[in-house]
């Protein structure tokens, strides 16, 4: 035992031996009896927060999102939405009236008509009137834009959208997808704006009462949480959401590359076994979702509600082919090397003043990896030098390559082209069958 723990195990044993007086409990007992009894003291900023985190979590808990059950009417589909007034829509059993109007100092009279609101996004028709005799602008419809829609717990931005002048340019007609607001919200307040010709640029809001019980009802909201694997991972289906308005398929990529794949592939989407027209995909930005490359696939509306089965297929996505095997370049024609599943061809092989061109021909999509590019002529490795711009090669039969040509500086005739790997796109159709909860 060391002389420290000799001298804690003496302090131990004297700590043990100490006992309080015998009168000394009793004296503490009898002082703590008279000790007044304190009231607490409320904290009111606590107060008024735990009363309002109480109605917030009564209002999420028991809000219900009263929205229009749409049935019975027909279904529009995206390119009728576009196309169609509002008043044609409404005929249909579509949206919100609004009709709610703001006049510029120029006597220009900015009109929302009405609105469409659901789970997927929120359209707004809006009409434009100029003074008889003045244009819409020289510039046609970019003298007048449109900035977000605020309210309640909504800060929505704009997709896009279109529209129509009048032949006289006097009158316009257009509508605009915003991201989905809020059912929350009683007042939404849209943000027009005008570039005037000094180049300021001059906003006008306009507000109106947001009736979010006559938003539309989702005919399928279903979470899918199901995968494919693909050659660098997996491709993700999180949830899928079809509303009178559109359909939309969310998701994410789990690979083990950096960034986005090159190509999104080609997810197709059959409702009932038909195949639904896919308008887009975007980056998920408004999930907010950590995990993986989150992104948006929107498809045309489902054209019916009687939905029996809704089938998403992987048909393709980029993969990689590893190239073990020298390419022997003895023989250049017009005929495909087959690698793996993919092809390519090698056209030509020519002497230049500076060395050999090797032309080199592929699919659109099949790009060949340039970091470690050589030939092999006789015992020596050389490095491609330089690449030319890709040029359609057309085989007269329907079908177009791309071809470019590779420079090499040697003296010698290459024997082999030495290929590590090369992106293409992989075909997979590999489909999942999402299950239907029918209520």
């Amino acid at each position: 035992m060391t002389i420290i723990e000799e001298q804690l195990e003496k302090h131990k044993q004297t700590s043990h031996m100490i006992k309080a007086p015998s009168e000394l409990e009793s004296r503490l007992r009898r002082a703590l009896e008279h000790v007044p009894v304190k009231k607490k003291k409320r904290n009111k900023t606590m107060t008024w927060f735990a009363s309002s985190a109480a109605a917030l979590l009564l209002i999420f808990g028991s809000y219900h999102y009263s929205a229009f059950a749409y049935y019975g009417g027909m279904l529009l589909n995206k390119m009728e939405l576009n196309s169609l007034s509002f008043s044609e829509v409404a005929e249909r059993g579509y949206g919100q009236t609004v009709n709610k109007s703001t006049t510029l100092d120029d006597g220009t009279v900015i009109t929302i008509e009405g609105v469409i609101a659901d789970d997927n996004a929120f359209l707004m028709y809006y009409s434009i009137d100029r003074l008889e005799g003045s244009v819409y602008d020289d510039n046609g419809s970019y003298r007048y834009n449109v900035e977000d829609i605020k309210g309640f717990m909504t800060d929505s931005k704009t997709r896009g959208g279109g529209g129509n002048p009048s032949e006289d340019e006097i009158h316009y007609e257009g509508r605009l997808e915003f991201e989905p607001v809020s059912p929350f919200s009683r007042t939404l307040t849209v943000t027009f704006y005008e570039w005037m010709n000094d180049g300021k640029r001059v906003t006008y809001p306009i507000s109106f009462k947001y009736e979010a019980n006559k938003a539309m009802k989702s005919i399928v909201k279903e979470d899918i949480s199901k995968s494919v694997s693909v050659d660098q991972g997996a491709v993700y289906y999180d949830s899928i959401t079809a509303t009178p308005t559109s359909t939309i398929v969310k998701g994410h990529y789990e690979l083990d590359i950096e960034g986005s794949p090159r190509f999104s592939g080609t997810t197709k989407l059959y409702v009932n076994e038909i195949e639904l027209h896919q308008w887009g995909l975007r980056g998920d930005s408004e999930s907010g979702s950590g995990e993986g490359i989150g992104f948006v696939l929107e498809y045309d509306v489902i054209p019916t509600e009687k939905v029996e089965t809704i089938e998403l297929v992987l048909e393709s996505f980029p993969g990689k082919q590893k190239v073990e095997e020298p390419i022997s370049l003895a023989s250049p024609s017009d005929q495909s090397i087959k690698l793996g599943s993919e092809k390519i061809w090698i056209r030509s092989v020519t002497k230049t003043d500076t060395g050999y061109d090797i032309v080199i021909a592929r699919k659109q999509f099949t790009f060949l990896k340039t970091d470690n590019l050589s030939v092999q002529a006789g015992d020596k490795v050389i490095p491609v030098s330089s690449i030319s711009n890709s040029r359609p090669w057309d085989l007269k039969n329907g079908n177009i390559l791309w071809e470019q040509t590779y420079s090499f500086k040697t003296s010698d005739k290459p024997d082999f082209l030495l290929l590590d790997e090369f992106d293409y796109i992989e075909k997979h159709n590999k489909a999942i069958s999402i299950p239907i909860n029918k209520k």
